[in-house]
């Protein structure tokens, strides 16, 4: 094991176990998600009644907070400067989302950053976005409020306003005031904001997406992580969007990479997922080890010529089932290793 990977590990189980217990039981009272289609043949949605769905926050450190129950996690950055988003949740649920914030802090509004283009994470960018403020965005310079016809900026990789913008067979483009106002297509951006520097990185291989963003607050020591890193089932490495399970684990790294745990304890720099309950560095070099070893299964059965039938017979998966697998849902495990076996065959 390397240092960081020893260092993860040595924690204390008592501690950890009340980090998970207060985790899940905020999760208790969220409703599952259905997602239509994760390869992309159709919008993702959520099954979500916005009469009855509850929101709740979690303080994580620092001034960052974690927003569960709209869909995909929402991380809430509040201070002086106002109110930055990582993610907005979906569509639906932008009312019950926007009061969250308010009862954090009553600043306005002013960034949004997309960790990926699925609408259980953007869902919310139109609404929300309308109700913030801009201090510096598009083609707008000062501090110009909502009611002057501004809205907070929305920042993305390239390739979620390529894909928002354009219309396909499956679905409509997205409504011009949901679309990301500013873009960048280098691998990493930074933005300093309410007195921290927040690094935005998008992996030297498309991942999840081909539009996945990393959101690092530096003093705050929090990362969102996006859909790159979830707790609650197997990677969904979405192809029709350029995902690849390479760019999944090259993600992985990067969090790891970042990540500093506390010394023999829990802690250091926590983690929030895109779905899923608040982690540390452990949790994700846990998660990045069990990707590790099934794509390394499977790229061994492909190598001896094994079929995809063939591959999901063997079970690859079989030993991290129990805490990973299901039958059931938008994304079961016949479906993770399919999309792995695709992703490897097609780097052939």
């Amino acid at each position: 094991m390397t240092a960081i990977t020893m260092k993860a590990f040595a924690i204390s189980t008592r501690l950890r176990l009340t980090l998970m217990l207060g985790s899940i039981a905020l999760l208790g009272a969220v409703t599952s998600p259905v997602l239509t289609d994760a390869q992309g043949n159709q919008a993702r949605t959520q099954n979500l009644d916005p009469a009855t769905a509850q929101l709740h926050i979690l303080p994580v450190q620092g001034n960052v907070y974690m927003l569960v129950g709209a869909g995909g996690n929402i991380t809430v950055q509040v201070g002086d400067d106002g109110v930055l988003l990582v993610d907005t949740g979906v569509a639906a649920m932008s009312d019950k989302v926007y009061a969250a914030v308010q009862s954090l802090s009553s600043k306005p509004i002013r960034y949004i950053i997309d960790t990926h283009v699925h609408p259980d994470h953007v869902g919310g960018n139109e609404s929300i976005g309308k109700r913030g403020s801009t201090i510096a965005g598009g083609n707008v310079v000062g501090d110009i409020g909502a009611s002057a016809g501004s809205s907070a900026t929305i920042i993305a990789f390239q390739t979620v306003l390529d894909r928002m913008s354009t219309a396909t067979p499956q679905q409509p483009a997205a409504s011009q005031d949901a679309w990301p106002t500013e873009t960048y297509t280098t691998p990493e951006r930074k933005l300093y904001f309410n007195g921290e520097g927040i690094q935005m990185i998008h992996p030297a291989a498309a991942a999840h997406t081909d539009g996945d963003t990393i959101v690092f607050f530096r003093r705050s020591d929090v990362i969102s992580a996006g859909d790159i890193f979830v707790t609650n089932g197997y990677p969904i490495v979405d192809l029709n969007r350029g995902g690849n399970i390479h760019g999944v684990i090259a993600g992985l790294n990067k969090i790891i990479e970042l990540a500093i745990p506390a010394d023999e304890q829990e802690g250091g720099t926590m983690v929030i997922p895109g779905h899923g309950r608040l982690c540390d560095v452990a949790d994700v070099v846990f998660y990045q080890e069990m990707v590790t070893i099934i794509r390394n299964r499977i790229q061994d059965m492909i190598n001896k010529g094994m079929t995809l039938e063939q591959v999901k017979a063997a079970k690859p998966t079989m030993d991290y089932d129990p805490r990973y697998g299901t039958n059931t849902g938008f994304w079961t495990t016949d479906l993770f290793v399919e999309a792995v076996y695709k992703s490897l065959s097609a780097m052939k």
